[in-house]
């Protein structure tokens, strides 16, 4: 049985969240805080919880100072659940980074808390939270990829998920001077892409990152992020360019943006220039998509579970059979960086 606690100033909030849950016997409520600092006292008695759901803004101690405590002292698998405007979107990226495993969006109306959608969404992270890995505990060491690719025609598409901040931020902040473009579609809710985007750019020295908002021609040291709730392809135009274009068609793969749909664009648009990368995160989206890749010359990449927080998308397009090869967040840094 996993174990959750709730911490949340609005009672409203907690008592919505235990109702949807008290029923699930995979799940144990042990607890509920305003803030953590009583949340702390709480687990003197109940012990750690194995699941945290976490607002960010509370009484006594804000959400991200007690996650910077907890990565300090004993990190507890923690879910988000932040409202939607700039300055709390800024601050879940930041709890992303600092190791949060996933964001909830509030939902504006709470009878919508009750849906079917919601709460299997909801009740999915909080099962999946439980065997994530923290990225300081992941192995460092490389599966020696031998560094290819003498091409300037190679466009980079990569798809992520569930631990997906951490790791494309140790991956972007790493990639040299005039890297070939790269195009990434990392499932988080509408709103929140942007402040991503921001943050990346701040990081990513090399780098020119933008959430994509209109079709643009792509250009070497130029990263692309996939607006929440707007699909990201790619599109061959004049003179061998090729340029990002976003589509608004309902989900693909049960997402929106979807990386099957990134993928089978650089399926059909770059093929075989394609060097396509399926990173962490949970269910098994894009690996249709990259398997298609495969099929039409292009090179594809799995990361290993060694070095994935969630082992889903990438385990799941392996099985299928979309992947040239295995690889640690190292070896991708490599691989991009050794594209000339």
């Amino acid at each position: 049985m996993i174990k959750v606690f709730i911490i949340d100033d609005s009672m409203l909030i907690r008592n919505s969240i235990i109702k949807i849950l008290k029923n699930r016997p995979e799940l144990e409520i042990i607890g509920e805080a305003s803030n953590p600092i009583d949340a702390m006292n709480i687990f003197k008695n109940t012990g750690l919880p194995d699941v945290l759901i976490l607002d960010l803004e509370m009484p006594k101690m804000d959400g991200l100072t007690f996650l910077k405590k907890l990565k300090k002292e004993r990190p507890i698998p923690t879910i988000v659940f932040s409202s939607l405007h700039d300055n709390k979107s800024t601050k879940a990226i930041d709890a992303l980074s600092l190791g949060a495993y996933d964001i909830v969006v509030k939902p504006t109306l709470m009878n919508e808390i009750k849906s079917d959608e919601f709460v299997n969404d909801f009740v999915s992270k909080i099962k999946s939270a439980v065997d994530s890995k923290s990225l300081d505990y992941i192995s460092k060491n490389k599966t020696n990829v031998k560094p290819f690719i003498n091409n300037s025609n190679k466009i980079v598409a990569i798809g992520s998920s569930t631990g997906g901040v951490q790791t494309l931020e140790k991956i972007l902040s790493q990639l040299n001077p005039s890297h070939p473009p790269i195009l990434i579609t990392q499932h988080m809710p509408e709103g929140f892409t942007t402040s991503f985007a921001n943050r990346l750019n701040k990081i990513c020295l090399n780098s020119n990152v933008t959430e994509v908002s209109e079709n643009e021609v792509i250009k070497f040291g130029d990263i692309f992020i996939a607006p929440g709730n707007m699909h990201l392809e790619v599109e061959k135009i004049k003179n061998n360019k090729f340029q990002v274009v976003l589509k608004d068609y309902p989900k693909v793969s049960n997402h929106k943006p979807s990386v099957d749909v990134l993928f089978k664009s650089f399926a059909k648009e770059v093929k075989e220039n394609t060097v396509a990368f399926i990173l962490t995160g949970m269910g098994k989206d894009g690996a249709l998509g990259i398997k298609k890749i495969r099929e039409l010359g292009g090179q594809t990449f799995g990361q290993d579970k060694e070095s994935s927080i969630v082992y889903g998308m990438p385990k799941v397009a392996f099985e299928l059979g979309g992947i040239d090869k295995q690889v640690n967040i190292n070896d991708v840094i490599d691989i991009i960086n050794n594209i000339k």
